[in-house]
């Protein structure tokens, strides 16, 4: 049980850290952890340089034997994807979109990130 507390304690410091640093670069944070039946975004952001919306998956590991961002499947595509749709369904928007991966690894004590734009998904509008 600890573990999985620990994990989520993890998860709970990528999303802020991830949502620092796009607000950094400009983005706008439009909402944290959004659910929409078994699917969940961790953030979802505005750029307003490119007009879009941004659905970002943020994937944090301690001392990872492999690249965090590898950890987002098919499948995790297919749920983001699907709470996208419903994301803008509920709030009636018609806009550009994006899918997004920020992926943050935590190594001896020094915290590297790397943000995947369009890092899947291959058409960019509803």
């Amino acid at each position: 049980m600890e573990s999985k507390n620990q994990n989520k304690k993890l998860g709970e410091l990528g999303e802020k850290i991830a949502a620092e640093f796009l607000i950094k670069k400009g983005y706008g944070l439009l909402q944290k952890n959004y659910v929409s039946g078994k699917s969940e975004v961790d953030l979802i952001m505005k750029d307003s340089k490119q007009n879009q919306l941004v659905f970002v998956e943020v994937k944090t590991r301690n001392n990872p034997i492999v690249d965090p961002e590898i950890a987002v499947g098919k499948t995790k595509q297919r749920n983001l994807l699907r709470a996208a749709e419903n994301y803008l369904s509920e709030n009636n928007l018609k806009t550009e979109l994006r899918f997004d991966i920020i992926s943050i690894a935590i190594k001896d004590g020094k915290t590297e990130i790397e943000h995947f734009e369009d890092a899947f998904y291959p058409f960019n509008s509803f």
